[in-house]
């Protein structure tokens, strides 16, 4: 959008208006303590072509890294097709619709996103997409709180096996509303949930259980144990999903006797790239039986007074709209264009790829896992079955080790000693996409190897 600046005359029109002299008489509220001089940090103007030379030069300076970290961001192959059609002018400029028959276009692809999601996780309905992961399941623990018939209780059961940063994420977005948020410690043997601890954390009510996998070490957990546990204790069960995972594992819907109730995630695998952290996308399914307390839209599908195929939202639940103080979420928009993007790459993977895609990031896993613990003083933290990430041991702290392994053109992984000091400062996460090559695994292994 270009920046329109207003004449000294307009300006004088406008204060004369408003009556006052000058601008700053606007902003007197501030104390002069508290205010900086204008621009004293902004260096002087360039030409255009100057700001090209500029521009290139920093670009210089980034040094391509190979990934082998994840954490909940993940270096996928993205078919170029998905970028070139999600940038066309059509999916590029068009902003989530307000109007129930506006933008049938955009409508479709929404709902298509809709269809895939619902697939994937094995739920009955999913909405338009939120913003991102952390911030589908803070969604996801408010509508589980207002949609548990069984209990009143405002507790909620989380694994400390969950990302730390959507721990910090879901804490703030829930804490204002008075829900418990209690940690469920990890086997140390497995990295799994602590059955003993569940099993003691359950003698108090709570109105949901939030399941992860793969969870932030990468480990599977025991999810029929789980969901069946939060139903038998009257308590709904909200996955937490990695969606390229589940193009081989069982679906949520399909947990324990009767499925988890709410199923939400991160959807940046699906084709956008790490862009530095974002933007993202997160999704969430549900139930059909949730579906009232679902945040945000969902668009559906429709025939008119003519027989004739079209899209509208049939549910709405922000506050803006009709539902106003009995809004189910202050949601505002979703992330359209990521959402676009996503479902182009479901689209033109199919099942068939995207189960492709998983069978080699499990592969190239193990393979890296082997490499990395033939090494002298390296070794795996737990022993449970996992999906592209593990956590390994190092005989030297982990970030200095992976400071040296990028001068070495290595993202070496994510240090997890700072989030959980009981692994030690040794603690590693690595990933491996199946865009990791033999030879990119092997140049890792030898890298370490030389800096150990």
């Amino acid at each position: 959008m270009p920046f329109i600046p207003h004449t000294a005359e307009e300006v004088r029109t406008m204060l004369d208006a408003i009556g006052v002299d000058r601008i700053e008489t606007l902003f007197d509220e501030i104390p002069p303590a508290l205010r900086s001089s204008v621009g004293e940090r902004v260096p002087p103007a360039l030409s255009e072509m100057g700001v090209s030379q500029l521009a290139r030069q920093r670009a210089q300076q980034q040094r391509p890294l190979v990934c082998f970290a994840g954490g909940g961001a993940y270096d996928h192959h993205i078919p170029a097709a998905v970028w070139e059609i999600t940038t066309r002018g059509e999916f590029y400029s068009a902003y989530t619709p307000y109007q129930p028959e506006a933008s049938q276009g955009t409508l479709q692809t929404v709902y298509e996103f809709q269809s895939m999601i619902a697939g994937l996780t094995g739920l009955d309905v999913a909405n338009a997409s939120l913003y991102d992961g952390a911030t589908a399941l803070a969604e996801a623990i408010l509508m589980a709180v207002r949609a548990n018939r069984k209990s009143s209780a405002k507790r909620v059961l989380l694994p400390a096996a969950l990302s730390p940063a959507w721990r910090d994420c879901v804490r703030t977005l829930v804490s204002a509303q008075g829900i418990e948020l209690e940690l469920l410690p990890f086997e140390a043997a497995t990295g799994t949930v602590d059955m003993a601890a569940l099993e003691q954390a359950a003698a108090t009510p709570y109105a949901a259980l939030v399941v992860v996998v793969p969870n932030y070490f990468g480990a599977i957990e025991a999810v029929d144990a789980l969901v069946d546990r939060a139903h038998a204790d009257g308590a709904l069960a909200i996955a937490a999903v990695n969606p390229t995972a589940l193009a081989l594992l069982r679906p949520p819907g399909q947990w324990g006797a009767q499925g988890a109730d709410i199923a939400c995630g991160e959807g940046q695998p699906l084709g956008i790239p790490l862009a530095g952290g974002g933007p993202y996308v997160g999704f969430l399914a549900c139930r059909h039986d949730h579906v009232r307390q679902m945040p945000g839209r969902i668009v559906g599908r429709a025939t008119d007074a003519d027989g004739r195929p079209g899209f509208v939202l049939t549910l709405q639940a922000r506050e803006q709209h009709i539902r106003r103080s009995r809004a189910t979420s202050n949601i505002c928009t979703n992330q359209g264009l990521m959402a676009t993007a996503a479902t182009l790459y479901m689209a033109i993977m199919g099942p068939q790829g995207l189960a492709d895609v998983a069978r080699a990031s499990h592969a190239n896993l193990l393979r890296l896992r082997d490499a990395l613990t033939a090494i002298d003083g390296v070794e795996p933290i737990f022993g449970s079955a996992v999906f592209h990430e593990c956590a390994v041991r190092l005989p030297r702290p982990a970030p200095t080790v992976l400071a040296a392994l990028a001068d070495r053109g290595i993202l070496g992984g994510v240090a997890l000693g700072h989030d959980y000091p009981e692994l030690g400062e040794g603690a590693l996460l690595v990933c491996a996409t199946e865009l990791r090559s033999e030879d990119e695994i092997a140049a890792y292994a030898t890298a370490l190897a030389a800096i150990l």
